[in-house]
């Protein structure tokens, strides 16, 4: 009896202890805290392994790694375009995208993110288009092949890829290839071995020091990119694996939302790739002209930044410039996330927006991906119904498109779901666009997804079990954390 209650009073120590890290030393947001507070003292033992599982935060010195030299290529470009857009003076007047230039200016002074204006844009919405058009860029490759994903698995995709890049490499094209190795944990090692016995080099975003065990749930590398020959990125929300061509029986179909780009922005890509690299591996790359070639290729006119967001940023800048759009909206706003999970500063931005007039529509995948950030998302959708958002939920397969159009005037397409995992911990990159035919064409996506959705209803929302409710209620304490 005497060790059980030496056992009791040790979790009840570390409780305090941990309580007292919590609230004092990690400097959370006051809804985090509590929801720490809450696992912590109603499951004291599970509590304390999820705290350090998913609780622990980076700390800036580890990140640091990502400034410094490399931006030092773009200094005088930031300086002249924040000077033109301080001013007003990026657009002629009477330019409808001059209305933008406020959003321009955030974007670059707390994301670095350069305007571009040279650029063309391929949207794909289908994985097998997706990646036989990548697959056909990659056989074209002169110079280097640079890859970022989230999930990489070896499966039928990911053998075909592999294949492709082992050709290239022993063809003497640089291959380097960026993984997160909390998403890509059934990875096999194997994987690399033809790789790397050609001279394509590989590395894993933030590795475990213990083999087989990885505490750092959070702060992974989310972003999905790939650069060739510094002319060609992609950009957008499909990873590495035979579900993104619709080939797993439990999701179906798979609909998402990809770039291929061409022109000045993938520059942008190409720096924040190489950062990202130089973050993961002992010897860093070196710089040099032949990765950043001037884009006297393309003759594209549609205009772009990329905008990077992460743990290692001061602010949250893709969650500031989706609030930034949806402020701006006067007529329409068309979100597509496969997660919803938004603080109280983005549900403010919707609402005022449906209470103002402008028409708010919001897709969402109609079945569950992970159990406690679906039941989240179901929360939050009441007060929006009561606003007058009108809420869609995709039921030909998964939704896993991560865009946002307003007026049919700017848009955004990137990695970045809309929650606080996203916005916070992850690192992250999206493209926005300012461009009113791709806006367009995004919008009319939408649409036509529609038709393959259900509208949820107030009164269809009020009808859902008591179960269902309680479910709600208790996901929504959690998310803060989720």
């Amino acid at each position: 009896m005497n060790l059980l209650q030496n056992l009791s009073f040790v979790i009840i120590l570390l409780n305090i202890f941990l309580a007292i890290t919590v609230i004092f030393l990690e400097r959370r947001n006051a809804s985090s805290t509590w929801a720490w507070l809450m696992v912590l003292f109603f499951i004291p033992v599970l509590g304390f392994v999820m705290y350090l599982i998913l609780g622990q935060k980076v700390r800036k010195r580890q990140l640091t790694k990502l400034l410094g030299e490399n931006r030092r290529i773009i200094e005088e470009a930031l300086e002249k375009q924040s000077i033109m857009l301080e001013r007003r003076e990026m657009f002629p007047e009477g330019s409808e995208m001059a209305k933008y230039q406020d959003m321009m200016y955030m974007n670059l002074t707390t994301s670095y993110a350069l305007y571009t204006n040279n650029n063309e844009i391929e949207i794909f919405t289908d994985g097998n288009r997706k990646f036989d058009e990548l697959l056909a860029d990659i056989e074209n490759a002169e110079h280097h092949i640079h890859l970022v994903y989230y999930i990489v698995r070896d499966d039928a995709l990911g053998r075909r890829l592999m294949d492709a890049l082992v050709r290239k490499a022993s063809q003497g094209v640089e291959i380097r290839f960026l993984y997160d190795q909390i998403g890509s944990l059934a990875l096999p090692r194997k994987y690399f071995r033809e790789l790397r016995a050609v001279g394509g080099k590989e590395a894993a975003f933030f590795p475990s020091r213990i083999p087989f065990l990885n505490l750092k749930i959070n702060y992974r590398n989310h972003r999905k990119l790939a650069i060739i020959d510094g002319r060609i990125g992609y950009i957008g929300g499909f990873n590495i694996g035979n579900e993104y061509l619709g080939l797993n029986k439990h999701f179906g179909a798979w609909r998402d939302t990809h770039l291929k780009v061409q022109g000045g922005a993938v520059l942008q890509m190409q720096a924040q790739f190489l950062m990202d690299w130089n973050l993961a591996v002992a010897t860093k790359m070196p710089l040099g002209p032949a990765y950043f070639p001037y884009p006297d290729n393309v003759n594209g006119i549609i205009g772009m930044q990329l905008v990077a967001s992460g743990p290692d940023t001061e602010y949250q800048e893709i969650k500031n410039a989706y609030i930034k759009m949806i402020y701006s909206a006067k007529h329409t706003i068309c979100l597509q996330t496969p997660y919803f999970v938004p603080d109280e500063s983005l549900m403010t931005a919707l609402r005022i927006a449906a209470l103002s007039g402008v028409s708010v529509n919001i897709m969402l995948p109609s079945k569950p991906d992970h159990f406690f950030v679906y039941w989240a998302t179901q929360s939050f959708l009441g007060d929006l119904l009561e606003s007058g958002v009108r809420v869609y939920l995709y039921k030909e397969g998964f939704l896993h498109a991560k865009t946002l159009v307003v007026d049919r005037m700017v848009a955004s397409v990137g990695t970045a779901n809309l929650d606080i995992r996203s916005f916070k911990l992850n690192f992250e990159i999206n493209a926005f666009i300012y461009d009113e035919d791709t806006a367009a064409e995004l919008a009319d996506i939408f649409l036509e997804d529609s038709e393959n959705s259900f509208e949820l209803t107030m009164e269809r929302y009020n009808r859902r079990p008591l179960f269902n409710r309680f479910k709600e209620s208790v996901s929504r304490l959690l998310s803060p954390i989720l």
